[in-house]
């Protein structure tokens, strides 16, 4: 054992400032060293003394790392790499219970027994090493350290309520990995710490973890070995640990100085379990709070005597006995190991010459397998750098680079880098020996670099894996008392702190990206803390917006401009919906009620100015009696009321009434009744969404294009929609109601008994083919005929007319509508009135005896001796130069009213109307609705067509309606 200056154990549990003393003691004497147990603490130690002294006096030694100081006085060392010799004044040990480790605890048996200084010697650790070192060091003089906090077990808890500043401790990769992955998912991430990272790495996590980017740890026991961490409580996923041969339990004080990481200086700290982990005992517990544990009786040790004579010299020496109960042979070193498997090799035993050849191949066997690879392999690639320093003195430089190239990479998975961050250490350690490789500055500088990349690699890939950025920054600044400032760019998106939470739209907050409720909780309650102050602001800006910046839509919902703020619902009356704001509850009581205020406002006022005859009917005291209950219907219906549901109540208002009534816009129409001013394209709209709406329609059918005499047919339109929308369903169409009076007013003059044929007005109001205008005509009552005959040639020729010829008068529609609807909707131009329309308005050239000329399908053949004589002529050859008669379609309209049973008017699909008792066209019967005689079947001769001086048929409808209205 070697003698010295004083020697002090420094002895009690975790958190007593046992390795801040160290450094005060060390920095007090003009030289010294410290040996560390891990190369995270040395890098820790080493800054804080470079922080205080400067770099030039310090110098850092670990097996992969050299720094040294041009005036180094101040080493800080792991305790494997400790230099001897040193002669300093100061030399220190920490956590020198690892004397007792079956793996490493020769090496700290070794220093505890050899490493002095030459005017003080420290060693720091647990209680429990008390008895080892006074029978070992029986001049040592104890000082006992008490824990600055208190430490108190909590029990068993979820990961999922864990607190914030709580590491959790695992004992495998896997199991780290796992917790971590859940943090994330949970609580926003963790950082990881392992003893395997660089400290690069270690020290990116830590910081990430120290600054509060995360609020949870997980880390495998290397936490308990001195790392000073704000952490306020520990919990331990598991209680056993692979040992590197067996699984076995945590002895107590192994529990002890993890658990003792909990609390700082004065802060109290807390310690449990988590996960699969069972529950400790209470003995267990009152050891670990009260620090009461087993003294050590056992010490690992190695001589340190060693002979180079030989291989096996060197064997026996480092297996020799140590002659003291105390000092036991501890578990087979890995150099050891190696060595063994070398020396059998034929290829490096025939080398060894002499004992410098022994010593080198001991040297070389001390390379540690950072790689973790197989034993095998290990020892290929020690043998293989053995041969290289044997015969060449130098590890070659070129294959030394293409070692360390093949490692620099960045690209990959954690895994990926995690092996070549320990492929690398193996080179950094090849690059500190001392005469390994040429040029040992520049491949301590390669080294270093590709392990700084890795470490900065790895760092990424751990943070990108475990740790949700966003969600752990706004937890962190949720913590904090200064408010959250949002910032909204110009598409609504969301950012607090640099991360997009999502968009607003209107008064609403929508989240984006988020996967789990608990991270899409923590979303909310940063955006709901940085929105408040946007709300109230958004919500001033909309209460003073005028009227014009919003709008409804035909499914009833509230715009402002392009954003959805509400939607109407169902109210006291028709005519007075109620709204339902579109605000989150976050935003307040007072954003709510003043955004649904100031909707309720804006539709108030939208249907007063579109409903403003209707409304000034039911306020106007003057309509009374018959006339007010009238007026209420009209009310009810919105401006528009078929006249067939009211006939009773029309046929009961005398002229007073309806004067009254028309003072107010009210048109008494043959089919419909009506204030005109409604039908325009925006009363029409709301009229619509508020039928919709007192309907309790799922989806609001939508209004027609404005400006449109007629529409097709819808075949899911629900009832009452066509009145809604100002129109009245008639065969394939839909025609405006207005428009259908005006055409009402002009075939009323007309002989409906005796038949009578379009005009062109009629055609004309409508924008109607002759064929579409018959279905039209179908769908009011009307029986069409179709028929043919040869057009008369004209005595003079047609003279088109211009763009510029006015349309007759009775086309003329009201002002503000259009006369007709464009081509596409089947429209055509005006022709003179007193002409009849047929298909055939131009002269045009046809063959004879053409598909085309047969009558339609289901016509009977013509009769008649001249229609006979025409068929025959039209079948025989024309004589040259022989004119060849035209054919021109008519039809022959004749009022066929409906049995009171029918159904209403056909809707699109619903097929042909049948003729006359369901008989055939132009097999004779009566004409469906009566009249005096039958006509003749087959196509119409011009001599058929009905005279205009016929007196006006009494049993016309319009003419009936007419009577009562000059009554």
């Amino acid at each position: 054992m070697t003698d010295g200056g004083r020697v002090t154990a420094v002895l009690g549990p975790t958190n007593t400032g046992k390795t801040h003393y160290a450094i005060e003691r060390m920095l007090a004497h003009r030289t010294g060293v410290i040996g560390l147990p891990l190369r995270l603490l040395a890098r820790e130690v080493y800054d804080r003394i470079v922080a205080i002294r400067g770099p030039s006096v310090c110098a850092l030694v670990t097996g992969e790392e050299r720094i040294v100081g041009p005036r180094a006085a101040y080493w800080v060392c792991t305790v494997e790499a400790m230099p001897t010799g040193l002669g300093t004044d100061f030399a220190a040990v920490d956590e020198i219970q690892l004397c007792a480790d079956p793996e490493r605890g020769h090496v700290f048996t070794d220093r505890l027994l050899h490493m002095r200084g030459l005017h003080e010697t420290l060693f720091m650790g647990s209680e429990t090493m008390r008895p080892a070192i006074q029978h070992l060091i029986p001049k040592a003089q104890f000082a006992r350290r008490e824990r600055f906090s208190e430490l108190t077990y909590t029990g068993s808890k979820k990961i999922s309520r864990m607190p914030g500043r709580t590491a959790i401790v695992g004992f495998s990769v896997e199991n780290c990995y796992a917790i971590a992955e859940l943090l994330r998912r949970q609580k926003g991430g963790a950082a990881v710490v392992m003893g395997a990272l660089s400290p690069r790495t270690r020290n990116a996590q830590v910081e990430m973890y120290q600054n509060g980017d995360v609020d949870y740890l997980v880390a495998t026991d290397a936490i308990g070995m001195g790392l000073n961490l704000d952490i306020k409580h520990v919990a331990f996923s598991a209680t056993s640990k692979f040992d590197g041969r067996r699984i076995r339990p945590l002895m107590p004080h192994e529990l002890a100085q993890i658990a003792g990481r909990a609390g700082r200086y004065t802060e109290p700290g807390t310690f449990g379990v988590t996960g699969e982990a069972a529950p400790l005992e209470t003995g267990l517990v009152e050891a670990i709070e009260e620090h009461r544990f087993k003294s050590i009786d056992r010490l690992a040790w190695r001589s340190s005597a060693l002979e180079f004579g030989s291989p096996e010299a060197l064997i026996a020496s480092l297996e020799a006995p140590s002659g003291d109960t105390l000092l036991t042979k501890g578990r087979e070193a890995d150099d050891l190991q190696s060595l063994k498997t070398l020396n059998a090799l034929e290829g490096v035993a025939g080398q060894i010459r002499d004992a410098r050849d022994v010593r080198l191949l001991w040297d070389v066997c001390r390379i540690p397998d950072f790689q973790g690879i197989s034993h095998g392999e290990h020892t290929n690639l020690l043998a293989r750098i053995f041969d290289f320093l044997r015969t060449k003195g130098r590890v070659p430089g070129d294959w030394f680079a293409r070692q360390i190239k093949r490692i620099d990479r960045t690209q990959g998975d954690i895994d990926a880098l995690s092996k070549r961050l320990a492929y690398i250490r193996t080179w950094t350690y090849v690059a500190q020996r001392k005469d390994w490789v040429d040029d040992e500055a520049h491949w301590r500088g390669e080294t270093r670099k590709v392990e700084d990349r890795l470490s900065d690699a790895l760092h990424m890939a751990l943070t990108q894996r475990f740790v949700d950025r966003r969600t752990s920054v706004l937890l962190r600044r949720l913590k904090m008392k200064e408010g959250l400032l949002a910032e909204i760019d110009d598409k609504g998106q969301v950012t607090v702190e640099g991360e997009t939470l999502g968009r607003i739209e209107g008064f609403r907050f929508h989240q984006t990206g988020t996967t789990t409720p608990d991270e899409a909780k923590t979303v909310r309650q940063a955006a709901t803390q940085a929105l408040r102050p946007e709300f109230h602001l958004r919500a001033d800006r909309f209460y003073n917006a005028p009227d014009t910046e919003m709008d409804f839509t035909e499914q009833g919902g509230l715009m402002w401009g392009d954003q959805a703020v509400g939607k109407l619902v169902v109210g006291p009356e028709a005519l007075k919906p109620g709204v339902e704001a579109f605000v989150d509850e976050e935003a307040g009581p007072e954003v709510i009620q003043k955004v649904t205020r100031r909707l309720q406002h804006f539709i108030d006022r939208k249907i007063a100015a579109a409903f403003e005859p209707l409304l000034a009917m039911s306020r106007d005291e003057a309509v009374t009696g018959l006339a007010r209950g009238f007026a209420f219907q009209m009310m009810e219906g919105f401006g528009i009321l078929p006249r067939m549901q009211v006939a009773q109540d029309v046929k009961a208002l005398d002229q007073d009434a309806r004067g009254q009534l028309r003072k107010h816009g009210v048109r008494f129409g043959q089919f419909t009744i009506f204030q005109q001013l409604l039908l325009k394209p925006a009363p029409t709209r709301l009229r619509l969404v508020l039928w919709s709406l007192s309907k309790g329609l799922q989806e609001f059918p939508e209004a027609p294009p404005p400006g449109l005499v007629t529409v097709p047919a819808a075949a899911d339109a629900p009832d009452g929609y066509y009145a809604m929308a100002g129109y009245r369903l008639a065969g394939q169409r839909a025609i405006r109601i207005d428009m259908l009076e005006r055409l009402a007013d002009m075939i009323r003059p007309m002989d409906s008994r005796g038949g009578f044929e379009a005009t062109a007005d009629m055609l004309s109001i409508t924008g109607m083919t002759l064929e579409q205008f018959a279905d039209l005509m179908g769908g009011l009552g009307y029986a069409a005929e179709k028929g043919e005959r040869a057009k008369a040639s004209p005595a003079k020729p047609a003279t088109v007319a211009t763009p510029t010829d006015s349309v007759p008068e009775a086309a003329q529609p009201p002002e503000g509508e259009v006369t007709a609807p464009p081509a596409s909707m089947g429209g055509e131009s005006p022709v003179p009135a007193d002409e009849t329309v047929t298909e055939t308005m131009v002269a045009k050239e046809v063959e004879p005896a053409t598909a085309a000329d047969a009558p339609p399908a289901g016509d009977a053949l013509p009769e008649t001796a001249e229609a006979s004589d025409a068929t025959d002529a039209a079948s025989e050859d024309p004589a040259p130069g022989a004119d060849v008669a035209e054919v021109e379609t008519f039809y022959t309209f004749t009022w066929a009213p409906k049995p009171r049973h029918s159904r209403g008017p056909r809707r699109e699909g619903q097929g042909e109307r049948p003729r006359g008792k369901g008989k055939p066209k132009g097999k004779g019967g009566p004409r469906q609705g009566g009249g005096p005689k039958a006509r003749d079947a087959g196509p119409k001769t011009f001599e058929s067509r009905p005279k205009r001086e016929k007196a006006i048929d009494p049993d016309n409808p319009f003419a009936a309606l007419a009577a009562l209205k000059d009554k």
